[in-house]
């Protein structure tokens, strides 16, 4: 029997610490090759784009998302988990909660894996549900004392941070810049639909841990280079897919690229992660494909157990 999945559902079914141990174990797949999970294709559509991902855990299941980028506020995602040995469809999730959640997931494996092991202040420019899904999966990769949030809304950030409060339980405050927001912070997430840059690196503290979220590519971008010179350490959730934007990510053009790391090989100790304190790590999210696949795969494992 298919099990439809609503918004809903995902809420009810998917903390923080379960969605950031399955992204954990989806980037050890992928990197082991158990993962298959080609770079996202798309299809012109006039006035936008239809945007497909598909993955395969082999020997267990595959199955696909698919979105637009029209920005239509009925547009939803689509996202069908198959049975590998059967071909049945055992899941379908429509909505924007999985994917969310799914971003987040991944920002906080880079959060544990990356960020100083005391990392306790975070600041976060955006206040939509990107930069929520961030926080809410920070939150439980580290005992965060203090959250500061700017975006262009004074209404926006001032509930967001309000909400952080009510639903995390760690003090939040709202600011006026996004200087502001990161100075001094261990952990900074950008959250933004900014097409040029919103911070400067010079306003990071040492030894901290970046989380880019919004546009990273060489036409828009939420951070500019300074932001790549400064880390000492760089790392995406999936360097194929890194390699084929269009246009290209920032990251993945020289001379980054060859100090471009694989998250998933940072956690399985083939690739070097942060070494000192004093390091500036910075995390380029790219949304690993398949990975919406795995944590709905996921989610119907531990709805069953309720």
């Amino acid at each position: 029997m298919t099990v439809l999945i609503s918004d809903r559902d995902v809420a009810a079914a998917l903390d923080a610490a379960t969605t950031v141990q399955a992204m954990r174990d989806a980037l050890l797949a992928a990197h082991a090759g158990r993962l298959v999970a080609p770079p996202r294709a798309s299809a012109a559509l006039s006035g936008g784009r239809m945007v497909l991902t598909a993955g395969h855990l082999t020997g267990e299941w595959y199955g696909y998302r698919s979105y637009d980028t029209f920005g239509h506020p009925e547009s939803e995602q689509l996202v069908v988990l198959h049975d590998g040995r059967t071909g049945a469809v055992r899941a379908v999730a429509v909505g924007e909660e999985l994917g969310s959640r799914r971003t987040g997931g991944l920002g906080g494996v880079a959060v544990a894996a990356l960020a100083r092991p005391d990392a306790a202040t975070l600041g976060v420019v955006g206040s939509g549900g990107q930069a929520w899904t961030q926080v809410w999966a920070a939150a439980a990769v580290r005992p965060l004392r203090e959250v500061t949030v700017h975006s262009r809304s004074a209404a926006r950030r001032e509930a967001f941070a309000a909400r952080v409060r009510a639903e995390l339980g760690v003090p939040a405050r709202a600011v006026e810049t996004a200087r502001a927001a990161v100075a001094g912070r261990d952990i900074v997430v950008l959250a933004t639909t900014s097409p040029t840059p919103v911070l400067a690196a010079a306003d990071l503290a040492p030894g901290a841990h970046v989380n880019t979220v919004g546009f990273k590519q060489v036409d828009r971008h939420e951070f500019g280079p300074d932001l790549l010179d400064a880390a000492d350490v760089l790392v995406t959730d999936s360097p194929a897919q890194a390699a084929a934007y269009d246009p290209p990510m920032l990251a993945a053009l020289p001379p980054y690229a060859d100090r471009l790391r694989d998250l998933g090989a940072v956690l399985a100790g083939a690739a070097p992660g942060r070494t000192r304190a004093d390091q500036v790590s910075v995390f380029c999210s790219t949304g690993l494909a398949g990975t919406e696949v795995f944590l709905l795969d996921r989610l119907v494992r531990v709805a069953a157990r309720l």
